[in-house]
């Protein structure tokens, strides 16, 4: 049901606008799905409110990654040098594991270092 009288002039711009929305939501999904988030995996557990919290909490890590690539100029230097999503949750799976940082801050100077420690021993051995 729509608002929007659809004529023989109109029906080209509701179909396209239909789907470039479709796009958006299916471009999104297989972020959520590929790309280091894991989001299938979450709908079957518990009895009640478990998978709407997981799908909450996924969300919510979307879209703090999202606003990081925004606006957070290490975080940008650090996506950039690694390349994907998936292998920059790689990396902070394997730093985390083993190592502990203070904070946020103190883990992305770390990542920015050893990168810039890395650099610099490739140009010195050529």
């Amino acid at each position: 049901m729509s608002d929007h009288l659809i004529t023989d002039q109109t029906v080209g711009e509701i179909a396209a606008a239909g789907r470039c929305r479709w796009k958006t939501e299916n471009e999104n999904h297989n972020v959520l799905k590929t790309k280091g988030y894991h989001l299938e995996h979450n709908f079957g557990h518990g009895q009640q409110y478990l998978a709407a919290l997981l799908l909450t909490l996924h969300l919510l890590a979307f879209l703090f990654h999202k606003v990081l690539q925004l606006v957070d100029t290490p975080y940008q230097q650090i996506r950039q040098q690694r390349g994907t999503r998936k292998g920059f949750f790689q990396d902070l799976l394997a730093l985390t594991k083993y190592l502990w940082f203070e904070s946020w801050t103190a883990l992305i100077d770390f990542m920015l270092d050893e990168k810039k420690k890395s650099a610099k021993s490739l140009r010195n051995t050529s």
